[in-house]
């Protein structure tokens, strides 16, 4: 499509967590998620990407060419179905309409034989996000003054207030970090524009603003460091660009962003590459 992006990007996106969960794990007691093997904080790409939907859909109520595909409520395959004659016919209004296949990729193939739409690579593709530093997983118990039945009422007679006990998992403070690809490769056949790249990083800058919880605790975007190719194949490997973006600790213990430094390092950049911070 004529109005893809041109260039490839890879990026660095810095955010952290006070005091709160920012992605609980099920199979762990819904505790933050954490590496068994160094105990470092993850958060999956799944979760952010969940942030991204969330904002796009609030910002232009699910309108087309903005209208999210994968969200609470919707019936996928009639969807998949109804949207064309053919896979052919199918992917190109699939991807034109809604902003989370032309950005992340979708599997279309789910309903019947001949009634699906293959499969969309997307142009853009996150990592999980992994903190700084161990965290630590604490753990709080909680009450409440009111019970939900009368027999849980009864049971608590005795007690000058009844109340019920629970438990409520946080970090302390955690720094992650989220490494992201945009492919101009990719972004070709999904049609991935310059206004919908815009679009993606005015998501992740604002995440966290109009996902508030009493779970989630504070969680704040710190840096976005973006690395733009010239060529639309790149003109660096990744892996090298991001080895740009340190990032050190001041102090033994961080308890807030101001006890890391962050150095982005801009000095004989490899020709071809252009370097933007957001915040």
């Amino acid at each position: 499509m004529s109005d893809a992006i041109k260039n490839r990007y890879d990026f660095v996106f810095l955010y952290d967590v006070k005091d709160g969960n920012p992605n609980g794990d099920p199979d762990q007691a819904n505790l933050p998620r954490a590496d068994a093997e160094n105990q470092e904080g993850i958060v999956t790409d799944v979760c952010i990407k969940r942030k991204v939907r969330n904002y796009v859909t609030l910002l232009h109520q699910l309108k087309s060419p903005y209208d999210i595909f994968i969200r609470q409520g919707n019936v996928l395959n009639p969807i998949i179905k109804d949207s064309g004659k053919d896979i052919e016919d199918r992917q190109k209004n699939l991807t034109k309409n809604y902003y989370d296949i032309r950005t992340f990729g979708a599997v279309l193939s789910t309903g019947a034989k001949g009634e699906g739409a293959g499969t969309v690579r997307g142009p853009v593709q996150f990592t999980f996000s992994r903190s700084e530093d161990r965290i630590y997983q604490a753990e709080h118990s909680i009450t409440r003054c009111a019970v939900t039945t009368p027999e849980e009422a009864k049971a608590q007679e005795a007690r000058e207030h009844a109340s019920t006990f629970g438990r409520k998992s946080t970090v302390p403070y955690a720094l992650y970090r989220m490494h992201g690809f945009v492919s101009a490769v990719d972004a070709v056949k999904t049609g991935f524009s310059e206004g919908d790249l815009q679009l993606l990083w005015e998501a992740l800058l604002n995440a966290f603003e109009h996902d508030r919880s009493a779970a989630r605790g504070e969680m704040n975007p710190r840096k976005l460091v973006v690395f733009k190719h010239a060529s639309h194949l790149g003109n660096a490997r990744s892996g090298e660009l991001f080895e740009r973006v340190v990032i050190e600790k001041v102090g033994n213990l961080a308890r807030e962003w101001n006890d890391y430094c962050v150095i982005v390092d801009k000095e004989k950049l490899p020709a071809g590459v252009e370097v933007m911070e957001k915040l």
